[in-house]
């Protein structure tokens, strides 16, 4: 896909990023004219202040687990209207205590759910099996006629001219698209933060950061702003946020999931692949998202993608027994004392279950793996990132320089040592699968 550019940018990068976030505010006060005035002392852990600021049908409804959301709609007990709605107030509250959101999407999400109702009214069952429900959407993976910057603030006035590939098929299917989510400059941060919208923070305790760089789905999600979303990862962006905020993620195998429709720089590069997968507030909601995916056999459109359907029939027998790994260390980053304490209290736990056996997983050369995966990341040595960042005069992020200026292995690599940069990969590879 290639984005328009309505115009360049002649101005500081501060007033653009001034623009944007007018832009969401607008968009956010759309979504709730009378939102309640937050209290002027606003706690580390936000969860208290939902219920005090919500209706009580609002509250209730975004409460709801994806799947009993759907199954509500399908059966006719609430509408698609009250409860893209709720969600939409959830969201802006989310927005208010967390930083998350780059757009609320209130004409769009209300109008779709206007038509849904009144598709069950006549035909008196759901479009679909996504009938009526929310759905939240990671920035950079386009969405017609909106905005695609991708974090950075020279892209700005990028626009899409097409759905991403994955949106079509939940449009399809019955979602709605209420949110727009916050990802990090050069979405290459473990953390959430730009120069467009700042810095997204974590709900349980406003001090910590959301994860990234899915992290605005992380934050809004995690405060339930909405109850699936779809995030994108290359080494841990669903991952971290979702375990920062409490949440279920996944990141499927590479070429499952389509990818195409959404912005990033070296468009193209895959060295190392880039996926799209979901984050939800239950582990049925991740199973919806991908069944529902695989159902349209996208590989018959995208000749890239594995012709895999998902299996619904595979199961865990309660009574087989499970041997699970736990890294304590993997020699390179020592993990923070509470990390430890929770794995030795999930430990503890787990030994007292019948079945299970818990092991130390001793990590193979997880520095060389370090060395391999930080240079295939940027084979150009982060010169597309670099002219991106300098076209709005735009400020480095810390962890922007820490993964480009600051790594020692982030090289522009020639045609032959891209390939021995590959061939490293492979043989690593290999030899994980030994361990």
């Amino acid at each position: 896909m290639a984005p328009k550019v309505k115009r360049k940018h002649n101005r500081p990068w501060q007033d653009i990023a001034r623009e944007a976030q007018e832009y969401r505010d607008a968009s956010i006060a759309r979504a709730w004219p009378d939102m309640p005035q937050l209290p002027s002392d606003i706690p580390k852990n936000v969860f208290s202040i939902l219920r005090s600021q919500l209706s009580a049908a609002d509250y209730q409804i975004t409460e709801m687990l994806p799947e009993n959301i759907v199954q509500a709609l399908a059966y006719g007990s609430v509408t698609a209207a009250a409860v893209n709605t709720a969600f939409l107030h959830r969201a802006t509250l989310a927005q208010s205590l967390t930083n998350c959101i780059t757009e609320l999407l209130p004409e769009r999400a209300m109008n779709r759910a206007t038509y849904l109702d009144d598709y069950y009214a006549q035909h008196h069952k759901p479009i679909g099996p996504l009938h009526g429900l929310p759905i939240s959407v990671k920035e950079h993976i386009g969405m017609k006629g909106l905005g695609l910057n991708a974090g950075y603030v020279a892209w700005w006035d990028r626009v899409a001219d097409e759905d991403a590939r994955v949106r079509q098929i939940l449009w399809h299917a019955g979602a709605v698209f209420h949110a727009r989510t916050t990802q990090p400059q050069t979405l290459m941060h473990l953390e959430t933060d730009s120069n467009l919208y700042g810095v997204t923070v974590n709900p349980y305790n406003r001090d910590l950061s959301a994860g990234g760089s899915s992290g605005g789905e992380g934050a809004l999600i995690g405060l339930k702003g909405s109850c699936l979303g779809i995030g994108t990862d290359i080494g841990g962006s669903i991952c971290s946020p979702a375990a920062n905020n409490g949440l279920y993620g996944l990141k499927p195998t590479a070429f499952r999931v389509p990818t195409d429709g959404w912005s990033s720089t070296m468009p193209g590069a895959d060295p190392i692949v880039t996926v799209v997968g979901p984050l939800s507030t239950s582990i049925a909601g991740i199973k919806m998202f991908m069944k529902i995916i695989l159902d349209t056999k996208p590989w018959l459109s995208d000749p890239a993608l594995i012709p895999l359907p998902w299996n619904s029939s595979l199961h865990i027998n309660p009574t087989q027994p499970l041997k699970i790994g736990v890294i304590w260390h993997d020699n390179v980053v020592k993990p923070h004392p509470p990390v430890t304490r929770a794995l030795r209290t999930m430990v503890s736990k787990l030994q007292t279950v019948p079945d299970i056996s818990v092991v130390d997983w001793k990590p193979h050369l997880h520095d060389e793996a370090w060395a391999i995966i930080s240079s295939l990341y940027f084979t150009d040595g982060g010169a597309e990132d670099v002219a991106t960042m300098a076209a709005s005069g735009e400020p480095w992020r810390p962890l922007t320089k820490w993964i480009i200026k600051e790594n020692p292995c982030a090289k522009s690599l020639n045609m032959q040592k891209l390939f021995m940069g590959q061939e490293e990969r492979e043989a690593y590879r290999s030899e994980h699968a030994k361990v």
